[in-house]
């Protein structure tokens, strides 16, 4: 090996190495407000790495907006909060142009989306109008207003929550939405002990207000950088795509997976490999994010529905029957 391939190759590590740094601090900052919730915050910060965004699937009070918060307290960039309500307009959103008396010139005000992290707090309340205003955001990071593109900063994740046992005064999110997030998971509750810490951390105020900011945008550029230069072979690239392209021809299936999710996979799974300090991509990996990138983007016919049959269940399934690459 050449000196300058040398002296490349150890400035790679040491790139790598500081942005692994990044993501253990933001782990552990995550960690002193979330009791018992590695898992979820694993995939929470696989999306995050790796370009995605998430869905939020819980029952009320289980920690969906304190983990976006969190996330967003840890990193040093611009979050903004919106709550959905069956009154919000897609204006409310991206901004609106205001007539200047001053001018006689229209200026743009931008909307909450104009932002590097953005909880959209029970998405499903709002119509689906409003709804849509945030799928140009996250398929191409951009928003077209008054017939002009405005690009989005170069950090743009969206966290959006849902409660599954609210459907009077929601509107469920039509495929086109639900194939725009990479992920989509519930947190669960914890364990006794773990609910007992927490209320130990509540009892006189709420941890998240002495959170400190552990990452700065450029740490969470540069881990995102690292991320993608994570190696993914050729037969596990295979591997990803048949795993989707399984779930279009099961039984009880009415539309399976799109090749939106074989991209999530492949970029999910590089993120869990880089975090777990591996230079390239292993099946263990792609097998982990299966459920939470696929589930949610297949779509099952009434009558299987109706005799319990799954889209958890159908991908599962496809990730027993499917070969591993050697």
């Amino acid at each position: 090996m050449s000196q300058t391939a040398e002296s490349d190759r150890e400035t790679t590590q040491a790139r790598h190495q500081a942005a692994r740094a990044v993501y253990e601090q933001i782990t552990a900052n995550i960690a002193r407000i979330m009791q018992g919730q590695a898992a979820s915050t694993r995939k929470l910060l696989a999306a995050f790495a790796s370009g995605g965004h998430v869905l939020l699937e819980d029952f009320p009070g289980t920690g969906k907006t304190t983990l976006a918060k969190a996330l967003a307290r840890s990193v040093d960039a611009k979050f903004k909060r919106i709550q959905f309500t069956p009154d919000l307009l897609p204006s409310d959103i991206l901004g609106v142009s205001v007539f200047s008396q001053r001018d006689q010139q229209f200026h743009f005000h931008e909307g909450p989306i104009f932002s590097n992290i953005l909880l959209a707090d029970e998405i499903n309340r709002a119509s689906p109008r409003t709804q849509s205003a945030l799928l140009e955001a996250m398929g191409e990071s951009q928003v077209s207003v008054d017939g002009e593109r405005r690009d989005l900063q170069g950090l743009f994740f969206v966290i959006a929550t849902e409660n599954p046992v609210e459907f009077r005064g929601t509107y469920p999110l039509p495929e086109a939405q639900m194939d725009r997030f990479a992920m989509q998971f519930a947190l669960g509750y914890v364990q006794s002990a773990e609910e007992v810490a927490i209320l130990t951390a509540q009892e006189h105020n709420h941890p998240l207000s002495e959170l400190k900011t552990c990452a700065s945008l450029a740490d969470v550029l540069g881990l995102k950088r690292a991320v993608e230069e994570v190696r993914i072979s050729a037969e596990l690239k295979r591997y990803a795509v048949d795993l989707v392209g399984a779930t279009r021809t099961m039984p009880g299936v009415q539309l399976g997976a799109s090749p939106r999710a074989s991209i999530a996979l492949m970029k999910a799974a590089q993120a869990l490999a880089f975090f777990e300090g591996l230079e390239f991509v292993m099946p263990e990996q792609i097998q982990e994010l299966a459920v939470p990138v696929i589930a949610h983007r297949v779509v099952m016919e009434p009558q299987a529905r109706f005799s319990g049959q799954t889209a958890r269940g159908v991908v599962e399934e496809v990730v027993k029957k499917t070969r591993v690459p050697a």
